[in-house]
């Protein structure tokens, strides 16, 4: 959404705080408040959110967090701007921001494989547990939007758990999400739900109706083990898939099943066969959907060890991370191919 020369990415509602800031949501309000408890808050944590802009000369953004304090990292299209991040706290800090001189002049060639335009300032939100709920209070300077020239071309949405959202990483940029999105030359959009990513229909019917992605990953889901059964599972996890992809014929909708985690890996749980048995349900809600753009992921196999989770042997660090991204990368690209050549 645009507002106020800026380009609000991943953002569906800057909703008024009765005069202190805009909070930023994810999800429109009418949304929200549809969607389980848990799943209500997270969408207020900005995962995935940036501000985009193009200026003229010097650029003042006002922001505060509620929760806790929240790093803000800004990037100049593809590039990381070097010791420029800002905390910002329950007062409104002033983020200052002008385009760096070095990048006024590249060459042409310094230009290849870029996803965004370098004068698109990209002032990266941080979700999950690394910040809070960020209200926008105001922007001084000469700024527009960036065109759809500037960004990527194709858009990555993501649906799922804490490890969709980026639980463990110590930045945006190692989110899975982001991991697959920049090796598919793709923006993404994270939907991730810290939690509580029960397959509500209101956000089934959200993402259903969205016209602003290209694929499309449902990751479902770890957070349902424990409190719907297998049957209740199967279920909401067939009405959300259907939903999605019967609405997006022409857009692939990839199903992954639960990423490996301490019930796999423990010996205290070695007679412990849930986790398979919710992962066999999505094997077979996406084996008896009639729609042909449904596909199947296993999250053991994105995630072949377990080599880089953290040590409660539920999320993926840095490293884990960066393998999700690129083993996922590898199965969408041809998926993503193969849709293009039937429009």
């Amino acid at each position: 959404m645009d507002r106020h020369g800026i380009q609000f990415h991943n953002v569906q509602e800057l909703r008024d705080a009765e005069g202190d800031g805009d909070r930023i949501q994810r999800v429109p309000e009418d949304v929200r408040t549809r969607l389980n408890d848990g799943a209500r808050t997270r969408m207020c944590h900005p995962a995935g959110v940036e501000l985009r802009f193009v200026s003229e000369g010097p650029v003042r953004v006002t922001l505060s967090s509620r929760v806790r304090d929240s790093t803000v990292r800004p990037f100049w299209g593809d590039f990381q701007a070097s010791g420029e991040e800002v905390v910002v706290g329950e007062d409104p800090t002033t983020v200052e921001l002008e385009l760096p001189e070095q990048l006024t002049d590249l060459r042409p060639s310094a230009r290849d494989g870029l996803r965004y335009d370098p004068r698109v300032c990209r002032l990266v939100l941080p979700g999950e547990h690394r910040g809070g709920h960020v209200r926008f209070h105001g922007v001084e300077g000469d700024v527009r939007p960036p065109t759809e020239s500037e960004l990527p071309s194709v858009r990555y949405l993501a649906y799922g758990t804490s490890i969709t959202e980026g639980e463990a990483p110590v930045s945006e940029t190692l989110t899975y999400v982001n991991q697959a999105a920049r090796r598919l030359g793709a923006d993404p959009i994270n939907l991730g739900s810290c939690g509580s990513a029960y397959c509500d229909e209101a956000m089934a019917e959200h993402i259903a109706g969205r016209d602003d992605w290209d694929v499309a990953t449902l990751s479902i889901s770890v957070n349902m083990l424990g409190t719907f059964s297998v049957d209740a599972f199967r279920n909401r996890a067939a009405a959300m898939v259907d939903a999605v992809a019967g609405a997006n014929p022409n857009r692939p909708v990839a199903c992954i099943t639960i990423f490996p985690n301490a019930r796999d890996y423990r010996v205290s749980y070695e007679d412990d066969d849930e986790c398979e048995r919710f992962r066999d349900a999505l094997r077979t809600v996406v084996a008896e959907s009639d729609r042909e753009n449904v596909h199947l992921l296993e999250g053991p196999d994105l995630l072949p060890t377990a080599a880089g989770l953290t040590t409660d042997l539920g999320h993926p660090g840095d490293d884990a991370m960066i393998r999700i991204g690129e083993n996922l990368a590898r199965e969408l690209k041809p998926l993503l191919a193969d849709a293009d050549s039937t429009l």
